[in-house]
């Protein structure tokens, strides 16, 4: 039986207003046809006025979970360099009661040094930036604490290469049990590996579709290394929209598809039209399935 695509927006939280971002969330919260909205995690732009103006994700997660009640919502995804992994599973816990069960729990590695918009956001803020092995074996680790502080009923010590917990124990837990969807974003090689042992979604940006589909392919891999049904794992990608040219992201939209991504989650530049969330709805979601 073949999955039907769902479909969500993400709005990049820089150069834009909260005003902005709330009306179009409320706005796709009464589309049906969008069924997810995300932000993502970056503490300074990575695009435009350098200087310009970004939201912290989880605190506007919150406030936005709190204003909707409809759509599954996260960020695509947290760094999990920006915060400790056990002050993560608190905050994200937090947002899916307030959410009342709605949180998608995005989580990757961080960003590479190769972007340097991306990069210069660790030494603005005081940040230690490790190597990408570092951060790679420290996500693994985050991930496992992550969900043992969702789901033990009793507190624990964790004694890894990289987080050292004594007593850890997550109170209150998740509203959804055992524990929000764990969305695991990247697409090299030492990230997938991590995405075969704990995503039940991987999510990779949208561009050369030959690459992600070897890239969905080495996570095929990988879960066969470790006796797990790739099945088992939703593959999600994100696509960036034109609103000049809709039929080019109609196009992206049915080459995913057609690659067995079911998750399609449609960026949305700024500034937002007025009704946007129906222009999506009505110009790349039917007008695509």
């Amino acid at each position: 039986m073949t999955t039907p695509p769902r479909f969500g927006i993400l709005t990049a939280p820089m150069q834009v207003d909260y005003d902005d971002i709330l009306r179009v969330w409320r706005e796709a919260d009464a589309t049906p046809q969008i069924e997810h909205a995300w932000l993502f995690d970056h503490l300074m732009p990575i695009g435009g006025d350098p200087d310009g103006p970004t939201f912290e994700g989880w605190t506007l997660l919150s406030a936005l979970a709190a204003q909707t009640q409809r759509l599954r919502l996260g960020l695509l995804v947290s760094s999990n360099r920006f915060r400790p992994p056990a002050m993560l599973a608190k905050i994200a816990a937090t947002v899916d009661i307030v959410s009342r069960g709605r949180l998608e729990f995005g989580i990757g590695a961080g960003s590479r040094p190769s972007h340097p918009l991306a990069r210069r956001e660790y030494d603005a803020h005081g940040l230690p930036y490790h190597d990408a092995a570092h951060a790679v074996e420290n996500l693994a680790e985050a991930c496992a604490v992550i969900r043992r502080l969702w789901t033990e009923p009793e507190p624990f010590d964790f004694q890894g290469t990289h987080i050292r917990l004594t007593g850890a124990f997550g109170n209150p837990k998740p509203v959804q049990r055992p524990h929000p969807p764990i969305v695991i974003g990247g697409r090299a090689s030492a990230t997938l590996r991590v995405a075969a042992e704990h995503a039940d979604v991987w999510n990779v940006p949208g561009g050369d579709i030959a690459d992600v589909v070897r890239a969905s392919a080495l996570l095929d891999r990988h879960c066969a290394e470790i006796g797990r049904d790739p099945a088992t794992i939703v593959r999600s990608i994100h696509l960036p929209v034109s609103y000049d040219r809709p039929a080019a992201t109609r196009a992206a939209i049915a080459e995913s598809i057609t690659a067995g991504f079911t998750h399609l989650v449609l960026g949305l530049p700024a500034p937002y039209p007025l009704g946007v969330a129906q222009w999506v709805a009505d110009e790349l979601i039917t007008a695509s399935v």
